[in-house]
């Protein structure tokens, strides 16, 4: 019965126990300082991801970066109905980016497309706003993929 009660307590303490295993957190490992971002193409869109970078970034970090965001907002007709009216639009951005790390002069690019559809509604002040919310959902995605990417590549160099 003791043997018993010893192996219980023993399965149950290593069970229970961690194995050591620790959660990266992002603020953690955004260590580097953004020193400026040049923006060509879609500007709502490019303020809006720079906004969201610098928001993130850290001041008076060992690495300064310059970031160069080229993005481009393509907007193509997904469906029709029988009478060839447009039922559906498919909006596109993509982005172009590239980082070039001044303390080791070393640069990084990469290329990120985000893609998403919207109906057309009876009036058209509602179909501009379907349009303005899946930009901005389509906008903020981008976003953090870019800021993951960014912080992936600069830590692994």
């Amino acid at each position: 019965m003791k043997k018993k009660a010893i192996i219980a307590v023993f399965l149950i303490f290593f069970t229970t126990t961690s194995c050591g295993f620790k959660v990266v957190k992002k603020n953690e490992i955004f260590n580097f300082d953004i020193n400026k971002i040049y923006t060509s193409g879609d500007n709502r869109i490019n303020y809006k991801i720079k906004s969201k970078i610098l928001f993130k970034s850290e001041k008076n970090e060992k690495k300064l970066v310059d970031i160069y965001l080229n993005t481009k907002k393509i907007k193509t007709i997904k469906e029709k109905n029988i009478n060839n009216e447009i039922t559906k639009y498919l909006i596109t951005i993509k982005s172009d980016v590239k980082i070039q790390e001044l303390t080791e002069n070393k640069t990084i690019s990469f290329f990120l497309e985000t893609s998403g559809d919207y109906s057309i509604a009876k009036q058209n002040s509602q179909t501009l706003s379907n349009e303005k919310k899946l930009i901005e959902l389509l906008t903020n995605d981008l976003a953090e993929n870019i800021i993951d990417k960014l912080v992936n590549r600069i830590n692994d160099l």
